[in-house]
């Protein structure tokens, strides 16, 4: 029996564990999932808040990779919507009409609309933006002139993409930048784009552009467009379990359990010893003391700039710099129990409750620092416990560990949220029933500081044999749960093999096109 250790129960950790088990492995592999927390799912875990669930960040199952929603499938069946399930898996064959049934039965997998919208000087803009006459009433005629000229100068005048402003600049015009992607990216990063690599919007928005978005509303009115040869930005619908991402993730640890698997929950993992080119254990601090848990085999999805503090034997400053540089980003959510949103369902989609159809709302305007809005009972509504008659919501906001509005308490945060929600027009005072705040760190890895030295940092950790690095934070790469989920399956590949190489690990979600912005 080979001992696997497995440092993080997020979708990496987590899908690594159910993959070395399955099919037989329990009898080659004794495998232990380190959690620091006391539940499992990382960021994609769902909060349990007096009846009502968040989703942290919002966590649409969808993936260009036939792999992955199969093995989403498989362990929890979709609701029967059998044109959908063709479009994405590309089978010959539907399923069988019907499928599971969402009033009746929990494990299920729901197939829902995506709706995403920009909300700018009081108005909203399809995301991404297109050019219709919704648009162009919302910009105003001049503008709209204004922006269109830019985009045909962008596509002549082309500049360096040496960082992401230009990136976006090239791809949309500079006065579709400066209205869409500008102030938005400085509430994400904290840093003003000019000051980011280019790498993130090329792995974000690969294939997103003006060209990419035509041709999408071309393929619509012809009737081609599928979810396989659409931009993932253009998706129109994707799946979700019934209760939410942390439902699916509860099942795998439980599953995970089942074939033999330990998880031991309130162990964060401080120490990574080594002897000879192979680590051989790590130091957790538990809830009783230190435990010392050795092992054969490590796959990490902790963050970098921990894993390599914690090595011992890191001899090169140059490391050790590189790996403390690197930048995060934090992100609170509160929750938002509301009687009413202000906001009027002007669109043909159908609610509960005929609450606009969102399940994101970016919010552009820089007067307020509300990143994002999630209305969670468009998500699900099993999300909900009053659907009917309550609106549920989420205001992302991002932030750095330990600043002003980090360290704000519970009461001054929802305070400041609720207020921001009634300049905008969106509730009216007295309208929140309850709320909840969840704060996340190191959600979001950036690209910029130490972060151009990255590939050193690869290296050095490639020196170790025996330890594979997994998903957004093992990897420093903002990647979405499924890219997470590729890099640990084929990390068990690669272990199940003898691999040694790590370039199939960690060139996941380099191709030139796929991805989602959020």
């Amino acid at each position: 029996m080979k001992n696997v250790v497995i440092i993080g129960g997020g979708p990496a950790g987590l899908t690594a564990a159910y993959e070395l088990l399955k099919d037989g492995g329990s009898e080659e592999y004794n495998v232990t999932v380190l959690e620091e927390s006391g539940v499992l799912g990382g960021i994609s875990q769902t909060v349990r808040y007096n009846g009502n669930r968040m989703d942290i960040g919002g966590h649409r199952f969808f993936s260009k990779d036939d792999t992955i929603m199969k093995w989403w499938s498989d362990l929890m069946p979709v609701q029967g919507s059998p044109a959908y399930d063709d479009k994405v898996l590309g089978r010959d064959k539907p399923l069988e009409k019907g499928g599971p049934d969402p009033e009746t039965e929990d494990e299920v997998m729901l197939v829902r609309d995506r709706v995403s919208r920009i909300y700018y000087n009081h108005c909203f803009f399809d995301y991404p933006v297109t050019m219709n006459a919704e648009t162009i009433k919302n910009m105003g005629f001049a503008t709209t002139m204004k922006a269109g000229f830019s985009y045909l100068s962008s596509c002549v005048f082309k500049k360096p993409e040496t960082n992401l402003e230009n990136f976006y600049i090239n791809r949309f015009g500079k006065v579709l930048y400066s209205m869409f992607f500008e102030g938005y990216t400085e509430k994400l990063w904290g840093r003003h784009p000019s000051e980011i690599s280019a790498d993130w919007g090329a792995q974000r928005v690969k294939g997103l552009s003006i060209t990419a978005i035509i041709k999408d509303m071309f393929t619509k009115l012809i009737g081609v467009k599928n979810n396989k040869n659409a931009e993932t930005s253009l998706i129109e619908q994707y799946w979700y379990p019934k209760y939410g991402p942390g439902q699916l993730w509860e099942l795998v640890g439980s599953k995970v359990v089942q074939l033999g698997g330990n998880i031991r929950y309130n162990h964060s993992v401080e120490k990574i010893h080594t002897e000879n080119g192979k680590i051989t254990s790590v130091i957790c601090k538990t809830e009783s003391g230190y435990s010392e848990i050795k092992g054969d085999i490590f796959i990490s999805s902790m963050p970098i700039n921990n894993l390599i503090a914690g090595l011992d034997g890191v001899k090169c400053d140059k490391i050790k710099q590189i790996a403390a540089g690197l930048p995060y980003r934090d992100f609170v959510t509160v929750g938002l129990l509301v009687n009413k949103l202000e906001l009027e369902n002007k669109t043909d989609k159908k609610t509960l409750g005929n609450i606009v159809p969102d399940c994101w709302i970016y919010v552009q305007d820089k007067g307020v620092k509300l990143g994002r809005i999630q209305i969670f009972n468009n998500w699900s509504p099993y999300m909900v416990k009053d659907p009917e008659k309550t609106v549920w919501i989420g205001l992302e906001y991002f932030c750095a560990e330990g600043d002003d509005f980090w360290n704000m308490s519970d009461e001054e945060c929802i305070a400041f949220a609720a207020k921001e929600l009634i300049k905008m027009g969106i509730i009216k005072d007295g309208a929140v029933l309850d709320a909840h705040r969840e704060k996340v760190k190191k959600a979001y890895p950036a690209y910029f500081d130490t972060y151009k030295h990255f590939d050193k940092i690869v290296s050095y950790l490639n020196r170790f044999d025996n330890l594979f690095c997994v998903g957004r934070n093992g990897q420093h790469r903002y990647n979405n749960m499924d890219h997470s989920m590729l890099t640990a399956i084929n990390a068990v590949k690669a272990i199940k093999t003898g691999e040694i190489e790590k370039n199939s690990i960690w060139n996941v979600n380099t191709e030139k096109e796929y991805h989602e912005t959020k």
